[in-house]
């Protein structure tokens, strides 16, 4: 049964406490004792379902030997030197990237994205002299986020993001005050679920807030190489200079080359935070086994699946246009592979539009997709900027996804 919710139309003095739980556990509560209405097919979770690179087994029964050892906590030399080799390639940067100190291996990048808020805040002690420290987020926001922040003995706070910030963390909402207790700010770049990407002079603004007020700047750019035009994004690297000092950049096999069980990615840049990161992750953090970096090692040297898999995702989005085309406020995002549209006409006193379209959806159609409000929180004004719309990931083959299409446009339109 869903509980009931108070009129949004009116903010409460002390409004209740939100749900801090998985947005999957949520959405399994929200749709529980109701019966699909189809076959049921998941549109749900943000898994990348293409082909699996072909060198991946040959790669992976060469490397074999390494499971007999401890893999090192910053990574193999080689792995690493892939790594400044590929953000070289891919980025216009002002200066050859240290692979020995200015790149370490991660086990995901959400597990790097998690623990680097830890280290942040070890290394700004001053930080808790005008208050909480705290770590700045976007809204919606990746939940390692968050999660981080807290473990760090932080306040998450959302920063306001919505339509007319061109769906990335308004900038010129941040006060002083709150900028002088700021650890880290995230910004992920294309955005999820938003797809929205941020300009080089959106990041350089970024990174000088980040560094005039002593604060990191974590970029998640796990999504870089899916971008639906010509145009590749930005990266924070590119506009830090010389210096990378405040930045570091956070990637990942995952989406790139469809790898997502690999469980290999790395971070990049400031190399005196990288140095404590380092010293952490040796107590603290899982360790990527040799056998995953070596076909990183492939991954990052073969371009020519990343470009197959691209142009897949825009086949997906060129189908998207033309079925969604003036409906539920869909707009071709700039990159990722997330539907973000706005179901707020479903809304109820009970239910949001998000939440109302994913029971909708499985009741009639089987379809499983996320409530836009589950990947968010309230911002400084009480509300919910994502209550009213709807993630829907665009993650399987192109006859899968022209049936999810199908499927939402039978139900929400």
């Amino acid at each position: 049964m869903i509980a009931a919710r108070k009129d949004r139309s009116t903010v409460p003095a002390t409004p209740a406490p939100e749900d801090r739980r998985s947005p999957f556990i949520r959405l399994a509560d929200l749709l529980a004792g109701i019966e699909p209405g189809r076959q049921p097919l998941s549109a749900a979770v943000g898994e990348p379902q293409h082909a699996m690179p072909a060198f991946v087994g040959p790669v992976l029964a060469d490397a074999l030997p390494g499971f007999g050892r401890y893999p090192r906590a910053e990574g193999t030399p080689t792995f690493r030197a892939a790594a400044a080799r590929w953000l070289a390639q891919r980025y216009d940067l002002a200066r050859p990237i240290d692979a020995e100190r200015e790149v370490l291996a991660l086990n995901g990048s959400r597990e790097g994205l998690f623990s680097a808020a830890i280290v942040a805040r070890r290394l700004t002690p001053g930080k808790g002299a005008k208050g909480r420290p705290a770590m700045l987020l976007p809204n919606p926001f990746y939940a390692a986020y968050a999660a981080g922040a807290e473990a760090a003995g932080c306040e998450a706070v959302v920063v306001p993001t919505s339509r007319d910030s061109g769906w990335l963390p308004d900038l010129d909402a941040l006060d002083k005050d709150l900028l002088e207790r700021t650890v880290a700010l995230y910004i992920a770049s294309p955005a999820n679920p938003q797809g929205s990407i941020a300009s080089a002079d959106y990041l350089g603004r970024a990174l000088e807030l980040a560094r005039r007020h002593g604060a990191f700047l974590f970029s998640d750019e796990c999504y870089s190489e899916i971008y639906l035009g010509a145009e590749k994004p930005a990266g924070i690297l590119e506009v830090a200079g010389a210096d990378f000092s405040r930045a570091v950049a956070f990637n990942s096999l995952s989406k790139r080359s469809s790898l997502p069980g690999l469980r290999c990615g790395f971070c990049a840049g400031d190399p005196a935070f990288l140095k404590d990161f380092l010293a952490f992750r040796w107590v603290a953090a899982p360790q990527v086994p040799e056998p995953l970096q070596a076909v990183a090692v492939a991954a990052l040297e073969d371009e020519a699946h990343v470009t197959a898999s691209r142009d897949l995702y825009r086949a997906k989005f060129d189908l998207a246009d033309r079925m969604l085309e003036g409906r539920l406020g869909y707009e071709r995002p700039g990159g990722g592979f997330f539907l973000w549209l706005d179901v707020s006409h479903l809304a109820t006193d009970s239910l949001s539009g998000g939440e109302a379209a994913a029971v909708k959806l499985w009741r009639e159609q089987g379809l499983r997709t996320v409530p836009g409000g589950y990947l968010a929180r309230r911002d400084l004004t009480g509300a919910n900027p994502a209550a009213n719309f709807l993630r829907v990931a665009l993650v399987q083959d192109l006859p899968t996804c022209e049936e999810v299409l199908t499927r939402l446009v039978a139900a929400l339109t």
